[in-house]
């Protein structure tokens, strides 16, 4: 090969790369300019509390069932008898029972299911959906 043609290949292999490069990059910056990265979940006010009770596990925390529920974290621990301190809002249930009750296997989640279910908040109304056209 002519070094002419060696050197017009060249040419053209990096000019072919840079129009490569160009047009890839511009769709990548389209798409980026798009993006709007992760939405927030909805508002947890307007969803249907959890009504089963059954749902409820050993490895579950009294703050997550609080939320799941409805129920104020308060008042679970109030049916438990047991302080909010120490640490106990990161524990879950069978980590509780462990530590209060050693010798009632079951306790915690069996009060915490009579206290969910006994200060359940009344269904939600609601409205009836209008079909589209």
């Amino acid at each position: 090969m002519t070094p002419k043609k060696q050197r017009a290949l060249v040419t053209s292999l990096i000019l072919f790369g840079m129009l490569a490069v160009g047009f890839f990059g511009l769709r990548t910056f389209h798409a980026f300019r798009e993006f709007h990265g992760h939405r927030p979940p909805p508002p947890f006010e307007n969803e249907q509390p959890e009504t089963d009770v059954e749902l409820i596990r050993d490895w579950m925390t009294v703050p997550f069932i609080a939320r799941m529920y409805h129920v104020p974290a308060p008042v679970i621990f109030e049916a438990l008898d047991i302080s909010k301190s120490k640490g106990n809002e990161e524990k879950s249930l069978k980590q509780l029972n462990e530590e209060y009750f050693p010798n009632a296997n079951g306790f915690v989640e069996t009060t915490v299911k009579a206290a969910v279910l006994a200060h359940l908040p009344p269904p939600m109304s609601t409205a009836p959906s209008v079909p589209t056209p």
